[in-house]
């Protein structure tokens, strides 16, 4: 395998890993004070309200992580072709979500970096790779 698709599709296992982490956060441990606070949530009532809205979008970021790492499987059980359309489909929707995220708070960058800068780091090394 060419050494910039097996950096790249590192930095997209990566970025599952903190997509994965993501859900964990939003979808399981919303509740804990400690996970809302980290999210700019100020008390348990507006951590209520918006607990189903972040129920989603962690099952969101879960399904964006199974799609990298469906893809870096496929690409390892040698389906190449289809491992690398699914790792850069869920790479980039990844970039795409934290650009979002960035252009409508820019008070998040910090999240969105978070979010966004390995799954770009993968994909232009994945890009890169096929050319």
């Amino acid at each position: 395998m060419d050494i910039l698709l097996t950096v790249g599709l590192v930095f997209i296992g990566i970025a599952a890993l903190v997509h994965v982490y993501i859900f964990y956060l939003e979808s399981v441990a919303w509740s804990k004070p400690k996970t809302w606070k980290a999210f700019g949530l100020r008390s348990q009532a507006d951590a209520d309200v918006v607990k189903p809205m972040a129920f989603n979008q962690g099952y969101y970021n879960a399904f964006l992580a199974l799609g990298a790492i469906a893809g870096i499987v496929f690409i390892a059980a040698g389906v190449v072709q289809a491992g690398i359309a699914l790792a850069l489909f869920a790479a980039l929707s990844m970039v795409l979500a934290a650009t979002v995220l960035i252009t409508s708070s820019p008070r998040l960058a910090r999240a969105a970096v978070l979010q966004g800068g390995a799954p770009l780091v993968g994909v232009v090394l994945v890009v890169a790779s096929l050319l």
